[in-house]
């Protein structure tokens, strides 16, 4: 009797080795899953996609300091809307895997040089829940082209975040102007009525942006644009 409760110990203690030796492996292996280095983000120039939103996000961001800096009684409002699609954007940023709150201001001098009879960018940010604006005054270039001629040379093309029908922003074309917007890369043309301001000389809202766009871009770097009404 005493060796078969001896025995009995013995096993019970060789099972009970054998479960802690499995508990530690699996609680290595958990340790090991959890402290995994996340992936690193993209910046603006290694992806394309990641450009458009950082471009984007630094359109939203010049508008907002510029309403700031020289305010007038709508001021408060478009810098509130503006705020919010500035967050659209970073949740963007963050859904494609990019650098969240890396901004970009469109520049004419950072795009690659194009044919001349190429490349054009901006589309106007549309604001469905503004009253049309004049654009300020001041601005030269755009609003005083000619139907159908191009403009915004050497510009590119971004969205800007905001929603509703499709639409563009300007900072050089008045309330109610027409642009044509062509993407030479996949053929693909919107043509929309500047319905507010913006930091820049045409910007596109997102529906707007989705008629032209290639899949996975946020950004048209060769795209024609012409003034059309």
């Amino acid at each position: 009797m005493s060796r078969r409760r001896t025995l009995g110990t013995k096993k019970k203690i060789a099972l009970l080795v054998s479960a802690a030796t499995v508990a530690g492996g699996g609680a290595f292996v958990m340790a090991g899953t959890s402290n995994a280095t996340p992936p690193t983000p993209k910046s603006a120039s290694e992806s394309t996609a990641c450009l458009g939103l950082a471009t984007a996000l630094g359109n939203n961001q010049k508008f907002i300091a510029d309403q700031r800096a020289k305010p007038d009684a709508q001021s408060e409002a478009r810098i509130a809307n503006r705020e919010a699609v500035v967050a659209e954007i970073k949740r963007k940023q963050e859904a494609s895997g990019c650098a969240v709150g890396e901004s970009a201001q469109d520049s004419q001098t950072a795009q690659p040089s194009q044919p001349a009879d190429a490349a054009q960018p901006p589309a106007a940010s549309a604001q469905p829940s503004q009253p049309a604006e004049s654009a300020p005054a001041g601005d030269t270039g755009g609003g005083a082209a000619a139907s159908g001629q191009q403009v915004c040379n050497g510009s590119t093309v971004t969205l800007s975040g905001e929603g509703g029908a499709p639409a563009a922003s300007s900072n050089q074309f008045p309330a109610g102007t027409k642009l044509k917007v062509t993407n030479l890369d996949n053929n693909k043309s919107t043509t929309v009525e500047v319905t507010s301001v913006s930091g820049s000389c045409a910007l596109l809202n997102n529906a707007a942006f989705e008629q032209v766009r290639e899949p996975g871009k946020f950004l048209i770097r060769r795209a024609l644009i012409e003034k059309v009404g």
